[in-house]
């Protein structure tokens, strides 16, 4: 019974859908020699404009940004002209980003109506997470991104619209992180036969929601660097495991894949919500925040697996038939930029 279960989790180079991973070796092999913004494999970094109404008109206003944002963009948040400034800005410096707080006066008519801005995020793969405290404590908030870069600050906002917002920012992350896709890519690789790979996507699942539930909420907290490094190992794990030759003992990762997937997938929810706990969520719908964004990863995988498979399917006769050194070539394909990611975010660290 237990030979029956490990040879049915088995390599993808050795099995009938080889071409998919040829396919996908090849395009990393591409991504490595000309597309250096894919082989950095930046994180999520967003932004966090917040306002808090004060006395008399005033406002604090805070601007946060995370050191892990991709070099050469520059934002600014560019605040309504009737709302001058009025106090000088102070700067907190820590490890994983930098925050201004100042103080402006926007007089008797207050901030309901006002235009927020944010210059250069048209050219810039970055999310702002915009929060404003009304002067009755009421908050209203969006998430700002590419071709949305202004805010009319409403007299309320609706659920819809957070669920919305954090919806389509789960689903950017996801399938702007080609190492959480790797990893993903790994598991369909490793796995051949349906049910085992529905167990071992769904332990993958189940890990990253824990973790991604607790960092987000502050109940636990980690470095973004050590957990990147972490995410990059794991990687670099899965395609150790899928250029292993068969005929040698089976591994743990090989007996129990589910259990592997589940412990990874602890890691990778660390790096879902690393990022997005530095700027928070909003305090009156951070539940809702949390669903949403989970949601949105969630889609984003499930979107990823089916291209992948529809692309395996598409190519499948064409190269049926492969000499023996091209099987290896998708774990190697995967190792190197696992490798890659792993060197370079080590070294960023220290």
């Amino acid at each position: 019974m237990a030979d029956d279960r490990i040879n049915r989790v088995t390599p993808l180079t050795h099995t009938r859908t080889f071409p998919l991973a040829l396919f996908v070796s090849l395009a990393l092999i591409w991504a490595s020699l000309f597309a250096s913004d894919f082989a950095k494999a930046h994180p999520l970094a967003p932004a966090l404009l917040e306002i808090k109404a004060l006395e008399e008109g005033r406002a604090e206003v805070t601007w946060k940004t995370s050191r892990l944002r991709p070099r050469g963009v520059d934002i600014q948040p560019i605040l309504p002209v009737e709302c001058p400034t009025v106090s000088d800005g102070e700067i907190e410096e820590a490890t994983q980003s930098v925050t201004l707080h100042w103080t402006i006066d926007c007089g008797s008519t207050g901030l309901v109506g006002k235009t927020l801005r944010i210059s250069g995020l048209l050219a810039a793969p970055i999310d702002v997470l915009v929060r404003v405290q009304l002067a009755d404590d009421r908050s209203v908030g969006t998430v700002l991104r590419g071709g949305d870069d202004a805010f009319v600050i409403p007299e309320r906002v609706e659920r819809s619209e957070v669920f919305w917002s954090y919806l389509n920012l789960g689903t950017e992350h996801i399938l702007t992180g080609p190492d959480h896709l790797l990893f993903v890519l790994g598991l369909l690789m490793l796995m051949v036969a349906l049910r085992p790979l529905i167990k071992v996507v769904t332990a993958f699942t189940v890990g990253h929601s824990v973790t991604l539930t607790l960092v987000a909420l502050g109940w636990a907290r980690v470095p973004s660097g050590p957990v990147e490094i972490l995410i990059a190992a794991t990687v670099l794990l899965l395609a150790a495991e899928l250029a292993t030759p068969e005929g040698q003992r089976p591994s743990l990762l090989r007996r129990r894949p589910w259990l592997m997937a589940f412990g990874f997938g602890l890691i990778h929810g660390m790096g879902f919500a690393g990022a997005l706990a530095e700027v928070g969520l909003p305090d009156d719908e951070i539940p809702m925040a949390l669903f949403s964004f989970n949601v949105g990863i969630e889609i984003g995988q499930i979107a990823f697996v089916l291209v992948m498979a529809a692309i395996g399917w598409a190519i499948r006769q064409s190269l049926r038939e492969v000499p023996p050194w091209l099987a290896r070539l998708p774990a190697y394909g995967i190792g190197i930029m696992a490798a890659y990611w792993f060197f370079e975010r080590t070294a960023s660290v220290l």
